[in-house]
């Protein structure tokens, strides 16, 4: 198993950082990594992500949504070609620090007989994990990129 994290504090409330993340019609306009986000966010529904890792080939993929928790928790499960190959198990984390302040937590648990083979990959994931949280935070924050 292979872990990547990326945090970082956002100056909004829970509910500002959850409407800009669960809005996946919106995320071409913002998300430099996750370029498309499609379908119910309920859990055991059925997604569409398309993600963009920088200087790497752009992958599309139908995870299972597995926990919804409106304002603290969005998590899926996605599998490359077949469950056990390359599985990445998905979650973003709002933390509340303040009342008008949250830690956005990206992460996503790696697993399958590909793992060991993907150093690459997952930095460049990583990468993407950094520049989509940093995005993420100017447009809850009401900023330009």
């Amino acid at each position: 198993m292979r872990e990547l994290q990326a945090s970082i504090e956002i100056e909004a409330g829970p509910e500002r950082v959850w409407e800009v993340l669960t809005d996946g019609a919106a995320y071409p306009e913002w998300n430099p990594f996750i370029r498309r986000l499609e379908g119910p966010i309920e859990p055991n529904g059925r997604l569409e992500v398309r993600i963009e890792p920088p200087e790497r080939r752009a992958m599309t993929f139908r995870p299972r949504v597995l926990a919804v928790e409106p304002t603290r928790e969005l998590r899926w499960l996605g599998s490359f070609l077949f469950r056990g190959l390359f599985d990445g198990e998905h979650a973003f984390l709002i933390e509340l620090v303040a009342p008008s302040r949250v830690r956005f937590v990206q992460r996503e648990r790696f697993t399958g007989l590909l793992v060991p083979f993907s150093r690459k990959g997952l930095v460049a994931t990583r990468t993407g994990f950094e520049r989509m949280n940093l995005a993420l935070k100017n447009r809850a924050e009401g900023r330009a990129a």
